[in-house]
Order: C-alpha cells, then sequence, then structure tokens
C-alpha cells in the first residue's frame, strides 16, 4: 500500500519517467506542484498538453519544431548546401554555439545492435534521399565519440559513398583546460588522429 493518497502516488510514478528523475526527486517535485498555486500548476500542465499538441518533426531535417519546415531549414540566409548529422535535437544548441551557418539532420539516436536499434530505426532516409539528388554539398557528422556514436558515423560515411557529397567527421581530443592525465583512451586516440601542424607565431 502506497504511503501517499493514489493521486499524489500517481504523479510521482509519472515524474520518475522523466531522464535523471529517481524517487526522491519526483517526491519533491510533486510535492512542490501540490503547494503551487493552482494558476501555477494550470500553466504548467497547459504547457505540457501544448507541447504535445503543437511540436512536432519538420519534414526535411527532423528536428522538434512547431513550423514546417522549420526555421533552420527554412532560412535564407543558412547554407542549405551543408548539413550537419546529429543524434538528437538537443545537440543542435552545442553546435549553434559554434556560430556554424549551415542546416541540420537529426537521426533520433545511434546504433545500439544490443538495444535492438539498427539502421531501418534510424531517420536516416531523408539525408540519403536529399545527397541522392545533389541537393547538398557537404555533410558533417557530429554523432557522439562514443561506440555508439563512431558506429553510426561510419555507417552513415559508407551510405553516402558513391555520391558527389563530401562526408567529414567533427575532431574530437582532449578539452581545453583539460589534464591530459585524466584523458582516456579514446580521447587520446582522437587527439592524436585530430592534431595539426604548429603554425610559427609572428610577434
Amino acid at each position: 500500500m502506497s504511503r501517499y493518497a493514489e493521486p499524489m502516488a500517481r504523479l510521482i510514478e509519472e515524474l520518475k519517467k522523466l531522464p535523471g528523475v529517481g524517487t526522491k526527486s519526483a517526491q519533491r517535485f510533486a510535492f512542490h506542484i501540490l503547494r503551487s498555486s493552482d494558476e501555477d500548476a494550470a500553466a504548467l500542465a497547459e504547457a505540457v498538453r501544448g507541447l504535445k499538441a503543437s511540436l512536432r518533426l519538420c519534414s526535411i531535417c527532423n528536428n522538434v519544431t512547431d513550423v514546417d519546415p522549420c526555421a533552420f531549414c527554412a532560412s535564407p540566409t543558412r547554407n542549405q548546401r551543408q548539413v550537419c548529422v546529429v543524434e538528437e535535437p538537443t545537440s543542435i544548441g552545442a553546435i549553434e554555439r559554434t556560430r556554424y551557418s549551415g542546416v541540420y539532420h537529426v537521426l533520433h539516436g545511434t546504433l545500439s545492435p544490443l538495444y535492438g536499434v539498427g539502421p531501418d530505426q534510424l531517420r536516416a532516409a531523408g539525408l540519403a534521399a536529399r545527397a541522392g539528388r545533389g541537393e547538398i554539398d557537404e555533410v558533417i557528422l557530429a554523432t557522439s565519440p562514443t561506440l555508439e556514436g563512431e558506429a553510426t558515423a561510419n555507417w552513415l560515411a559508407s551510405a553516402l559513398r558513391g555520391t558527389n557529397v563530401r562526408v567529414t567527421r567533427i575532431a574530437t581530443g582532449v578539452p581545453a583546460g583539460s589534464d591530459i592525465e585524466y584523458a582516456d583512451e579514446v580521447t587520446m586516440a582522437r587527439a592524436m588522429e585530430g592534431r595539426r601542424e604548429v603554425q610559427e607565431s609572428r610577434d
């Protein structure tokens, strides 16, 4: 028998489904909502309903959007012939901070045979079709430097072979400000592969 009233227990169970939210966090959130005003609780509920009702996937790049095509794909100032491939929509913010001026393609996952995620489960068909039609000059593979991310990048590179698209991979390595002593093997290997010639400084 739950120690909470049924509505509270149900809310806690639903909150626990959120990523990174355990039982204690869910209980804290639930009691915060209970203590909130009726207006704040109603605004939260309406925001969740509006999210599900209004958002969809862009028909071109699969980014989450409330208009189709999304703001990136519809922008006349973005380079529509340069496409950065990311795993999830949440990765776009990090790329945008680099002042990247191209557009995106969101896979919504990575290859993961252990969890039954194969090529058919990734949203990559649209990218291949655009490349085949000659609409893209460069595809930048910006998947994470994990085993799954690397496997996905390699699969995409193979899938795009035979088109006239230039396929590049983001460089990865030791982050600025970190200590090499604590870098793992994969990070150091990528850093060595991505090394470049040191230019002589001109003071």
